[in-house]
C-alpha cells in the first residue's frame, strides 16, 4: 500500500503537473516568431546614397505585414556600410537609419532580427583571411551589441549564409562574436547559422571543415540564449532560383530532419529564409512546411519568409510585396500560419534551458 502524500507534497505534485501541462501546451502552440525578410538595405555597393542605391523598409510596408499577423521582421543590411573600416566606429548616419527602422518596426510590435547580409565576407574578403579575422568580426558585433543591448525585441542574426568558408573556421568566428556580444552585457537572443549557405538540406552532409550538424554543436554561449538558423528553398537544387517546386518533398524532408536533429541535441532552430513562387504546387508545399513547424514548436523557434521589400519587382518569383493593392498568392498561406495559435509570451522569452 502506497503511503499518502502530505498536503505540501500533494500541492507540489499538482504544481509540477500543471507546469508540465503548460510546457506541453506551449510546445504545441507553434513557433514564437513568424515573419518576413524586408530586404533593401543590403542593396548596392557600400557607400551608395540612401534611398537611391539602397533602402530600408517604409512605414507602409511595415504596416502591411503587421496587418497580416506577422510579428517578426528579418532586416538585412551591409556590414561594410555600417562599419566602413574594420576596427573603427560604426557610421553614425547609417546607424541612425538602422535605429530609425527598428523604431518603426517596434511601433507595430514587431520583433527585429538584425541581419548582416554578407555571406561571411567583408569587402569580398572571407572571414578568417586577413584583415577580416575572427577578431575583426567579433569587434564589429561588440559595437553593434552595445547599441541594442537589453532590447528584448531585437535578435542578433550573426551572419547571412556563410559560404566558401570551412565549418570549423566559421565556428571559431561565430564563437568569438558570441563571446564579445556577451562581454558587453547584451543578453539578446543570437541566431547562429552554419556554413555552405546554412542549408537545412545539407546540415548533416560532410564538407570543408566538417558537417554543420557536427561542427556547430561546438557553439558556446555563456548565457545559453541562442538558436541555430537554417535556410531552405523548394526548387530541385534548394537554391530558390527557380519558379518550379520540384523540391517540395526534399524541402519537407530537410525540415523534418532538422527537427529530429534539434530534438536529439536539445537545440532550437530558426528558419531564416524560405520561399516559393505563386504556383499551386509551391503554395501547397509551403503550407506543409509551415504546418510542420507549427506542430513542432518545442524545437522550431520561428520563421521569416524570403522575400519582400519596397524595391522588389513584381516579376521576382518569390516576392510577397503587394503591388497595386493586390496580395500575392503565397500570402494566404503565410497569413494563416502567422495567425495560428501562438505560445504564451513567457514561453518565448527563454528559448534555451
Amino acid at each position: 500500500m502506497k503511503a499518502s502524500l502530505s498536503l505540501p507534497r500533494r500541492l507540489a505534485a499538482v504544481a509540477l503537473a500543471l507546469l508540465v501541462t503548460e510546457v506541453g501546451q506551449a510546445n504545441a502552440a507553434g513557433a514564437c516568431f513568424r515573419g518576413v525578410n524586408l530586404s533593401g538595405a543590403e542593396f548596392g555597393e557600400p557607400g551608395g546614397e540612401p534611398f537611391k542605391a539602397y533602402a530600408y523598409p517604409s512605414r507602409e510596408t511595415i504596416a502591411y505585414f503587421a496587418s497580416k499577423g506577422m510579428n517578426t521582421v528579418r532586416l538585412p543590411f551591409l556590414w561594410e556600410r555600417l562599419q566602413p573600416e574594420l576596427g573603427k566606429p560604426l557610421d553614425e548616419a547609417e546607424l541612425k537609419r538602422l535605429k530609425d527602422t527598428v523604431a518603426l518596426l517596434r511601433e507595430k510590435g514587431l520583433t527585429i532580427v538584425l541581419d548582416p547580409h554578407n555571406y561571411a565576407a567583408y569587402k569580398k574578403t572571407r572571414i578568417g583571411q586577413a584583415p577580416v579575422t575572427a577578431s575583426a568580426f567579433a569587434e564589429f558585433w561588440a559595437r553593434l551589441a552595445v547599441e541594442f543591448s537589453g532590447q528584448d525585441d531585437v535578435i542578433f542574426g550573426l551572419m547571412n549564409e556563410p559560404n566558401d568558408i570551412a565549418a570549423d573556421v566559421w565556428l571559431k568566428a561565430a564563437n568569438a562574436a558570441i563571446r564579445t556580444i556577451r562581454a558587453t552585457g547584451a543578453n539578446n537572443l543570437i541566431l547562429v547559422p552554419g556554413t555552405r549557405w546554412t542549408g537545412a538540406h545539407s546540415w548533416q552532409a560532410d564538407g570543408p571543415g566538417g558537417a554543420n550538424g557536427t561542427v556547430m554543436l561546438g557553439v558556446r554561449d555563456p548565457r545559453k540564449n541562442f538558436a541555430y538558423e537554417v535556410h531552405q528553398y523548394f526548387d530541385d537544387d534548394s537554391s530558390g532560383t527557380h519558379p518550379q517546386c520540384t523540391g517540395n518533398e526534399k524541402a519537407l524532408a530537410a525540415i523534418d530532419a532538422m527537427t529530429d536533429w534539434a530534438r536529439e541535441h536539445n537545440a532550437r532552430v530558426f528558419l531564416g529564409e524560405f520561399g516559393v513562387s505563386q504556383d499551386k504546387e509551391c503554395t501547397a508545399g509551403l503550407a506543409r512546411v509551415l504546418d510542420h513547424i507549427q506542430d513542432n514548436g518545442d524545437v522550431w523557434l520561428g520563421w521569416t519568409y524570403w522575400v519582400a521589400g519596397d524595391w522588389w519587382p513584381e516579376t521576382e518569383t518569390l516576392n510577397v510585396q503587394p503591388h497595386d493593392g493586390h496580395d500575392r498568392k503565397q500570402m494566404s498561406v503565410l497569413q494563416k500560419a502567422a495567425k495560428a495559435p501562438s505560445p504564451a509570451k513567457a514561453a518565448c522569452e527563454t528559448v534555451v534551458d
